[in-house]
């Protein structure tokens, strides 16, 4: 076992710290001034990490047919992404990032404090069943308050008394229920894509881009599919 010196800890949680608020200062920036701007960080994003997958088919495979369908498949679950997230108005994106974030968290959390059967433990040995029970909860919970305040909103515009009962009906509680578990669902397989895929190239980061992250990849993977959902259920009920 090889220790690492408390410096060099030290020095690697700034170098994280450092890029997290660089990132966060740029998505905010572009957040902020919407279209154009947001669309096209959007876009910038979506292809950074479009190469990421490239490098990593061309790692993961020699065959030729293998790595074409492997890009093209790539390319449409990138650009469907990014075209989902750009047509969204901005309040639906702040609803769709959250709830992957708070499905990693929650997942995190409880799969180290309860433990218990892996999920995939070839593919990434981290992620337990409990785990994946914990982000369904948070990402359901986070939709169902979502839910809850927007009916509160639409119902206080009606012209009557606003009440959290009246706005909110036992169906869309169970709409938002069952569609955040399942995103959650879906940020998880993100998750398990990827890490399989790097698994098949060798390698422990989808690239060195972000000192102390990884990669773009790596940072959007679960992302990628809810996005998909997300604009799927927006351009539905639309």
């Amino acid at each position: 076992r090889v220790e690492v010196p408390p410096k060099a800890k030290a020095s690697d949680l700034s170098r994280r710290v450092v890029s997290a608020v660089v990132m966060l200062a740029i998505a905010g920036t572009a957040f902020a001034l919407g279209s154009p701007w947001l669309s096209i960080f959007i876009a910038l994003v979506a292809l950074a990490a479009f190469v990421e997958l490239v490098l990593l088919v061309l790692k993961a495979t020699p065959n030729y047919f293998y790595q074409v369908a492997a890009i093209i498949a790539g390319a449409f679950y990138m650009t469907s992404a990014a075209f989902a997230l750009a047509r969204m108005p901005r309040a639906l994106i702040v609803v769709t990032v959250v709830l992957v974030i708070l499905t990693d968290t929650c997942a995190y959390f409880t799969g180290r404090a309860i433990g218990g059967p892996k999920i995939a433990p070839k593919i990434s040995p981290s992620k337990t069943w409990a785990g994946l029970a914990g982000g369904m909860a948070g990402a359901a919970i986070w939709l169902v308050m979502v839910v809850t305040v927007v009916g509160y909103a639409l119902s206080s515009l009606d012209g009557g008394e606003a009440s959290i009962a009246a706005a909110v009906s036992g169906k869309s509680v169970i709409l938002a229920l069952v569609i955040g578990a399942g995103m959650a669902v879906a940020a998880q397989a993100g998750d398990f894509f990827e890490s399989w895929l790097k698994r098949k190239a060798g390698v422990k980061d989808s690239s060195r881009l972000i000192p102390g992250h990884g990669g773009v990849f790596d940072r959007i993977d679960g992302l990628l599919p809810v996005a998909i959902i997300a604009g799927l259920i927006w351009g539905w009920s639309g």
